[in-house]
């Protein structure tokens, strides 16, 4: 069993920052790439922010430059801060991971809950 469990979302003002972290654990061998996604009311879920295991990142457009996706390979987590946070960056941000949980199966792709970030004009 594998478990993606994000903290940090939250209520902010515009112009304020935020930092979510999303904790991988249970059966274990590997971490491939991991990201965030956002979901906002009426809308279909977006890809975020992704980081390979060798650290390359990738970002949405929208976010370019105010968010930054990083990640603690002894820790299992991913982090992901946010400045300048807008009122359109309101969303449910999911935790992705694809992990592989013994060195002979293929990685399989899990999800967090996902954390509500609030981001009041």
């Amino acid at each position: 069993q594998v478990q993606l469990v994000e903290s940090g979302g939250g209520l902010v003002q515009a112009g304020g920052s935020l930092r979510l972290s999303c904790a991988a654990s249970g059966s274990i061998f590997s971490i491939n790439a991991m990201g965030w996604y956002r979901q906002a009311p009426g809308k279909q879920r977006e890809l975020v922010a992704v980081i390979s295991s060798g650290g390359r990142t990738s970002y949405a457009d929208t976010v370019k430059g105010r968010f930054t996706i990083s990640r603690d390979g002894a820790r299992n987590t991913v982090y992901l801060q946010m400045i300048s946070l807008k009122p359109e960056d309101t969303a449910v941000y999911y935790c992705n991971a694809a992990i592989r949980s013994r060195s002979y199966t293929t990685p399989g792709d899990y999800w967090g809950q996902g954390t509500q970030v609030t981001v009041s004009s």
